[in-house]
């Protein structure tokens, strides 16, 4: 077990999530549309899981990359996933100048590790391996699965919020809600399921910060870059487009200027935080 204890974190926001959509669906139709939410909310984890890679790739313009074309990448990463014992991922490039890498896909056998023009440039070849350990991790902890459950969870309760807020609850007079109370759930319950999306994908982050580099056995080359890449997105930033903001938080900075989101509704942890962790990790103290 982790010393963050992340996977029990997890389990815990996981069943605060749940708690709040059966909560919902009590109030909507005296609970008798809980079980419609629920199979749209599979079904739209299903979707979302399966196709993970191509979304996300597709939104970053990306194309696959030949051991001749990206031999430095290709190396790195052949290396990791045999030291890991995994299959190795495809490799995408994105034509952009931010610099940011991702990894997607459903299984480690269906997996794709991008980087962007910039971060190529960004990066020395330490630091590069550094951040390619932690999204390769990403994939070796099924954090696709985590992140799709999670935001199709989030999305039901929204809907359902929606539902509630136009049609208020169902059953006789007696059995039916306040509607001030109705009200107040519909408006408050999609924001609390954005904060708990946000909260897993915060400690999925600090896993795979600690799992890549106990893979490199270098935590201080995964820092230096972490430091680089924050300036480095400051300098050039992606517009937060729809289609980006659905994909964000797979990348391992946060890729919009801190303008435009702010920390207390970031997906990421601060830069700080990372940094410290794994310094701290590199010289035998308590990460914690």
């Amino acid at each position: 077990m982790h010393k963050h204890y992340n996977g029990l974190k997890t389990a815990a926001l996981f069943g605060v999530i749940w708690a709040l959509l059966l909560l919902m669906g009590g109030l909507v139709g005296g609970g008798r549309f809980i079980w419609l939410f629920a199979m749209v909310g599979v079904v739209m984890t299903f979707v979302g899981y399966w196709n993970s890679d191509k979304i996300a790739i597709r939104s970053m313009r990306a194309r696959q990359v030949s051991p001749q074309e990206a031999p430095e990448m290709h190396r790195i990463v052949a290396e990791l996933s045999q030291r890991a014992n995994q299959p190795m991922p495809r490799l995408y490039i994105s034509p952009t100048a931010a610099p940011n890498a991702f990894a997607t896909g459903r299984n480690p056998k269906n997996a794709a590790v991008c980087c962007t023009e910039g971060i190529l440039h960004l990066l020395d070849e330490r630091e590069l391996r550094g951040v390619l350990g932690h999204e390769l991790m990403h994939v070796y902890n099924r954090d696709i699965l985590t992140g799709s459950v999670a935001a199709a969870l989030a999305g039901v309760i929204s809907s359902v919020a929606q539902f509630a807020l136009f049609f208020g609850g169902g059953g006789s007079d007696e059995d039916r809600p306040n509607p001030i109370a109705m009200i107040a759930m519909a408006l408050l319950a999609p924001f609390a399921a954005m904060l708990i999306q946000m909260a897993i994908t915060r400690t999925r982050e600090y896993d795979a910060d600690e799992d890549g580099a106990r893979l490199t056995g270098d935590p201080l080359a995964l820092a230096s870059a972490l430091r680089k890449l924050e300036s480095g997105v400051a300098q050039a930033p992606l517009q937060p487009t729809p289609q980006l903001q659905s994909s964000s938080h797979l990348m391992i900075a946060n890729p919009f200027r801190a303008g435009d989101v702010s920390r207390f509704f970031a997906t990421h942890p601060p830069m700080k935080d990372r940094i410290a962790r794994l310094e701290a990790m590199a010289y035998g103290h308590d990460i914690r």
